[in-house]
């Protein structure tokens, strides 16, 4: 049963909100606004246990763009907070009762009126909490669900379940659980731009002198479409996985800057073209995994073709690997790596979902394949790490400083540090607890279970034939010595330049 508490005993500013607030009450209870008695007692009822915000965060995930992505991550963090929050704290801290609803027409009051007290709201906090998480990621997605947030805290009122103040509390509460979550996870935009120093990097207006290769595939094809349509200058080609490095070789003759579309692999090899002509590179996102354009902030077509016009870039390092010196001339290996290089299970978990993605897609392919990998047991990589000899179930290096802000996932924050990020987790007969306890243990963490030191150089010796290593994505067999380092500030990338003021 709802009940109403008169605030005509109280005294002072208390007294006139309470007053002000059972005035609002009635005239939204009062006015008639054409469509809404049906709508929002509708979207009211699908928002109740966050339904509606879930839903929305799993259509803004299925988008496949990043930023989408962690905006729907982020709203359904503030989400919980909130909620949470409300139902410990928020409800038991200021017992007060439902407003009656003799002034609320029947075909607006819920047919299951809520039994909880009336002090806050947490649908409003629920909503607000959602619709801030997302416009802290992402001010687009942040526009398009702020109205229906508002919408779903107007319509506690308008249904007679709350008063304006229960709705205005819930709101800021929910807004203060979206920069709570904030401040454990960082957004993007918060985090220092990644990479340095600036080079010159010609500005292409129109995208005139840039060449562009992309892999034949509907995302990278639709990416290619969309930087043709904002730089009309550019020759875009697309071309066949297996004919990319060839039609890069072909582009670097007659490019000012060389372009290339699609995943970290096919960035590898752009890479090593751009370096061996002196050619700017221009990374656009286009396959999976896409780990260097988002590090160095290229996400969307559009932070592609600014940098582009701009002239913006950014100086990088280069991972190497290499035989050393005196190796015979037929066991001699070398590469490079933008991202990450590692020895042990992940190459084994790649070239098994790599073998499964067609079939499954990525993303399934890539988890069975981790679990197969830690069912089998395979025996730990033996090698000599900096003079000391030991069983490995993992040798990773990754190109520059992986760091960690509070919840956020691991990402460089500078690419041209010269240093090594280097992990190595010791052999035993659990692989997947040590994998585990080293994976949450994060980077520059000595452990038991793992080293993580970072270094300018380092070299494994004894590695046994037939060694899978994984660098970018991409697969090749080593044995031997094997020297990782790094060419410092090697390639230059274009990349946004961060805006003043």
């Amino acid at each position: 049963m709802t009940a109403d508490v008169s605030p005509s005993r109280q005294d002072g500013p208390r007294a006139r909100l309470l007053a002000l607030d059972y005035r609002v009450f009635d005239a939204v209870a009062s006015r008639h606004w054409p469509g809404a008695d049906r709508f929002l007692p509708r979207l009211s009822r699908s928002a109740n246990h966050g339904l509606l915000w879930f839903g929305t965060a799993a259509v803004m995930a299925a988008t496949g763009t990043p930023r989408a992505r962690r905006a729907a991550v982020r709203g359904v963090a503030s989400l919980a907070l909130a909620s949470a929050t409300i139902n410990t704290l928020g409800k038991r801290s200021v017992r007060r009762a439902r407003p009656l609803l003799d002034t609320v027409p029947l075909i607006r009051q819920l047919k299951r009126q809520p039994i909880t007290t009336s002090f806050p709201s947490g649908h409003s906090a629920s909503a607000v909490a959602f619709a801030t998480g997302v416009a802290l990621e992402s001010r687009a997605w942040g526009a398009g669900v702020a109205p229906v947030a508002g919408a779903v805290a107007l319509s506690r009122v308008y249904t007679g379940v709350h008063f304006p103040g229960d709705v205005v509390a819930g709101a800021a509460l929910g807004a203060g659980a979206a920069f709570a979550v904030r401040g454990l996870a960082p957004t993007r935009g918060q985090l220092p731009a990644p990479g340095r120093p600036r080079p010159e990097a010609p500005a292409l207006p129109g995208g005139e002198g840039l060449v562009l290769v992309a892999e034949s595939g509907a995302r990278a094809g639709e990416r290619a479409r969309a930087l043709r349509a904002v730089l009309p200058l550019a020759e875009v080609i697309t071309c066949a996985p297996d004919d990319l490095s060839a039609e890069l070789e072909k582009a670097a003759g007659r490019a000012r800057a060389l372009g290339v579309c699609g995943g970290d692999g096919s960035v590898n090899a752009a890479a090593g073209v751009a370096l061996r002509h002196g050619l700017p590179l221009a990374v656009l996102p286009g396959g999976r995994p896409d780990h260097f354009a988002y590090d160095i902030g290229v996400e969307e077509t559009r932070d592609l073709c600014r940098a582009v016009e701009e002239g913006g870039a950014v100086a990088v390092d280069v991972g190497r690997f290499s035989s050393p010196d005196g190796t015979p001339e037929e066991d001699r290996t070398e590469g490079i790596f933008l991202n990450t290089f590692s020895l042990g299970v992940l190459p084994e978990t790649v070239r098994r979902s790599d073998r499964w993605a067609r079939r499954l897609g990525d993303r399934p392919a890539a988890a069975l394949a981790a679990l197969r990998t830690l069912r089998s047991k395979p025996a730990p990589m033996s090698a000599e790490v900096r003079g000391r000899r030991r069983p490995l179930w993992l040798l990773f290096a990754g190109n520059g400083s992986y760091h960690r802000f509070g919840l956020a996932p691991g990402r460089r924050l500078d690419l041209a540090d010269g240093l090594l990020d280097v992990r190595a987790v010791h052999g035993g007969r659990t692989p997947g607890v040590r994998l585990l306890a080293a994976a949450l243990a994060g980077s520059a963490v000595r452990t038991p279970v793992q080293a993580a030191v970072r270094l300018r150089s380092l070299r494994v010796d004894d590695i046994g034939p037939g060694t899978v290593a994984a660098y970018d994505g991409e697969l090749t067999e080593v044995q031997g010595a094997l020297l990782l380092d790094k060419l410092p500030e090697a390639l230059t990338v274009y990349r946004p330049l961060p805006a003043i003021g």
